[in-house]
């Protein structure tokens, strides 16, 4: 009997020490700085739409200046891919200079093997003619070759007010190329979407 009673008060002694234990907070343990900062997530990647019908596309470049205009090209490839138009969809032809451009573009559009056409090229002052003049008829021409044959053609051809054979000057323009290349993919790619449409809706005769 006596064991019986003594039970309970020695499970009571023990039960004291653990309230007692319960009421002291808890350390929250502190992660170690490893001294590497944190890198910060990257934010997810475009969506971009599919298309209903494969696309493409040819690239026109000018061999003027190569290593500064071929830039852009590395860059439109990459962009136009991300875009659902494959390295394999893109045929790329290779002229002297700027001005033979039109001819070959006007040349691929009537083949009716391309639903896109970018031009690539660098005019600059050449000490003997006046540069604007080369680049006007460039462009020009292309926009005429555009609405003759309704081949959508995109111009990467620029025209710097100032050229200079110089390292700097070769730098700066093959960065402003890289930017060229993607912008000239997404205007691409966003009007044969528009393009893709318009024409379903033409077919359908939604339009009027």
């Amino acid at each position: 009997m006596n064991q019986m009673l003594q039970e309970p008060e020695a499970q009571t002694q023990l039960a004291q020490p653990q309230e007692t234990q319960a009421s002291v907070p808890e350390r929250t343990s502190v992660p170690e700085r490893t001294g590497v900062p944190d890198t910060p997530e990257r934010p997810p990647a475009p969506v971009h739409p599919r298309f209903v019908k494969p696309q493409r596309v040819a690239f026109v470049q000018a061999s003027w200046h190569r290593d500064v205009v071929e830039e852009c090209r590395i860059a439109f490839l990459e962009e136009i891919e991300a875009r659902h138009i494959s390295r394999a969809q893109v045929d790329l032809f290779e002229v002297p200079g700027s001005f033979e451009i039109p001819l070959h573009a006007q040349l691929l559009a009537k083949t009716r093997r391309y639903t896109a056409i970018v031009a690539a090229g660098l005019v600059v002052d050449g000490g003997i003619y006046r540069h604007e003049f080369v680049a006007d008829t460039v462009i020009k021409a292309l926009m005429d070759v555009q609405l003759k044959t309704e081949v959508p053609i995109f111009s990467a051809v620029l025209t710097p007010q100032q050229f200079h054979e110089s390292a700097v000057h070769h730098d700066f323009f093959r960065k402003h190329f890289v930017i060229k290349g993607i912008e000239v993919a997404e205007a691409c790619a966003n009007t044969l979407h528009s393009l893709e449409r318009l024409r379903g809706q033409v077919a359908a005769g939604i339009t009027g």
